[in-house]
């Protein structure tokens, strides 16, 4: 079996410029990445009950308009 090197650089340089971007205060980091983290739960939460109800998102919408007048 051939061992995948895995290039972690791009997580510690995220890691660098959050926790700088709270003053090097760590537990202000992880209190903003939480809360970021709770707010993409809730808005992949609210698409997939408007998706589950029928609605299709706009960005999806503007995309079949692209797609249906080029035919």
């Amino acid at each position: 079996m051939s061992a995948t090197i895995f290039d972690n650089s791009h997580y510690e340089q995220a890691c660098d410029q959050a926790i700088a971007m709270c003053d090097g205060n760590l537990r202000s980091t992880i209190k903003a990445l939480i809360m970021a983290n709770e707010y993409l739960e809730a808005e992949l939460a609210e698409l997939q009950a408007a998706i589950s109800a029928g609605c299709i998102p706009e960005t999806s919408r503007s995309k079949m308009r692209g797609t249906s007048s080029a035919a």
